[in-house]
């Protein structure tokens, strides 16, 4: 499988500031714009006129490298209601040598399965509640080679923050799904008001070649505080996994079952048992405890049409087992293929769901309480996107 193709292809802009040499800084710069078609089967208004088509996102990618000292950067630019615009992520990085570096800013959360545990455009149900794709601002050492044992240890002050002050809400204008604030009474007043701090993670995991097929297991775990700005005391949380990835010729499995816990220190006229998770500029509830298993495979097919060279069929299931006994699990189920057309890539996804907040249903409660009777809802969904 071609992991690149999945959000990001190879930048063509090749830009050497004063030269080329070891010696002197090397910058290169790329980016995105995608759309997307959107038919959705519990939006009547919107079946009536055929779907929509929409602009998805615009973004920047920025390396460069001096000295040793390298920078990694990306800066998306949704629509307003969609969170505006957002860093995903901003890192410093030093080399030590072939297999240690270090990377210090806003960096992504060694939890899972990297760079990500699916194939298509909406991830796999786990991004939904901060555990796919997160990224954090820290500090991360990373032991890797092509085979044998690998490590990331890692320390996270905080979840990305836009706001001085110890006393602000975490901002809803963010990539990753962080533990944040939201009004749920109506009262106007923010309520679940918990914030990310002192994060420490571990992930470690075995790469094993074997003639054609190249196996990836392993383990991770994170603790850290959640400081609450109501009670102004810090509960904590915490989750550990483990994980299974195989690439055989152009077959690509990724599995992983993981649990976590959220245990804030709420008002008493707060529940426990949910907490306020926030991305792309909406709040919603989640299930302070939980399970999580995922099973993703795909197949890539090359090909010669015209400009189309590369066809990836996957199909990416995850399933969150909510630990109440009167929550509801949430489901996610995404089919699809990729497809690959020089710079341009597009994903077209049929995604169904089950108690969950963007696939139809209760968008505050689906990822939490849920529905008992919920229905299973369902999106159709082309992502056009041009890499440069």
């Amino acid at each position: 499988m071609i992991i690149y193709l999945k959000k990001l292809l190879p930048f063509l802009c090749f830009i050497p500031v004063c030269g080329s040499s070891q010696d002197k800084p090397v910058v290169k710069f790329g980016g995105a714009l995608r759309f997307n078609y959107i038919y959705s089967s519990w939006k009547e208004e919107q079946k009536k006129q055929g779907g929509d088509l929409m602009y998805d996102m615009f973004r920047i990618n920025a390396e460069a490298s001096y000295r040793g000292i390298s920078l990694n950067a990306e800066y998306r630019l949704y629509s307003d209601a969609f969170g505006g615009g957002v860093l995903k992520q901003g890192w410093l990085a030093y080399d030590f040598d072939e297999k240690n570096s270090i990377q210090a800013g806003l960096t992504q959360v060694p939890f899972g399965i990297q760079q990500y545990n699916s194939h298509n455009w909406f991830f796999n149900i786990g991004y939904y509640i901060g555990l796919e794709d997160d990224h954090d601002i820290g500090v991360k050492f990373i032991h890797e080679q092509e085979e044998g044992w690998q490590y990331q240890v890692a320390f996270f002050k905080n979840s990305e923050s836009i706001a001085f002050g110890g006393a602000t809400d975490v901002s809803h204008s963010r990539y990753s799904y962080d533990v944040a604030s939201m009004d749920v009474d109506g009262d106007g007043e923010p309520d679940y008001r918990n914030k990310e701090v002192n994060q420490l993670n571990l992930k470690v995991y075995y790469k094993l070649k074997h003639r054609e097929f190249r196996h990836q297991f392993g383990g991770y775990t994170q603790y850290g505080g959640l400081y609450n700005l109501d009670t102004q005391k810090t509960g904590h949380h915490y989750g550990y996994g483990l994980f299974y990835e195989l690439d055989y010729q152009a077959f690509n499995l990724k599995s992983q079952l993981l649990h976590y816990t959220k245990a804030p220190e709420n008002p008493d006229t707060e529940r426990p048992d949910i907490m306020a998770m926030a991305a792309y500029g909406a709040p919603y509830l989640v299930a302070a405890r939980a399970d999580l298993v995922s099973l993703a495979v795909a197949y890539t097919v090359p090909v010669s049409w015209g400009p189309v060279s590369l066809l990836q069929f996957y199909n990416d299931f995850g399933c969150i087992r909510k630990l109440k006994k009167d929550f509801s699990d949430s489901y996610m189920n995404v089919t699809g293929v990729g497809v690959a057309a020089g710079n341009l890539y597009t994903y077209i996804d049929f995604a169904a769901g089950k108690n969950h907040s963007w696939l139809g249903g209760n968008f505050i409660d689906d990822f939490a309480g849920g529905t008992p009777d919920a229905g299973w809802e369902a999106r159709f969904n082309i992502n056009i996107g041009y890499y440069f």
